[in-house]
């Protein structure tokens, strides 16, 4: 099955208001981890045929990322310790890729990061 972008908040409301499970992978172009994880979400839509499967750039349709709750957030980093002394550590994080599953307008599950096991699991699940 073809992944589907999905670009108005309408296109969103209808995708998730069906018997029919839908999945939806919430990526920006910015981020490393979504241009990663999009193959495998790719392969995923042709191996579950009976998962609807969409795609939501959240830069471009921010009233759907602001509905749903997920935040274009790149790294943030934050350095901890003396950068002199060569003792420095960077903890960062992502919240993106976020994906959600939908059935009958309701949130059934949702996994944040680009983990290809996880995604494989969540999606498996539903069918």
């Amino acid at each position: 099955m073809t992944v589907k972008v999905i670009k108005t908040i309408d296109e969103f409301r209808e995708a998730i208001n069906t018997d029919t499970p839908a999945v939806f992978d919430f990526w920006a172009t910015w981020c490393g981890p979504c241009k990663v994880i999009s193959p495998v979400f790719q392969q995923l839509s042709e191996k579950f045929p009976n998962i609807n499967f969409y795609k939501v750039d959240v830069d471009e349709a921010q009233d759907i990322a602001q509905e749903v709750g997920v935040r274009a957030v790149s790294v943030f980093i934050l350095p901890i310790g003396d950068a002199l002394s060569g003792r420095l550590t960077i903890v960062g994080f992502y919240q993106m890729p976020t994906f959600m599953a939908f059935k009958n307008g309701n949130k059934i599950k949702d996994l944040v990061g680009a983990n290809a096991p996880a995604l494989q699991n969540l999606i498996a699940s539903l069918a």
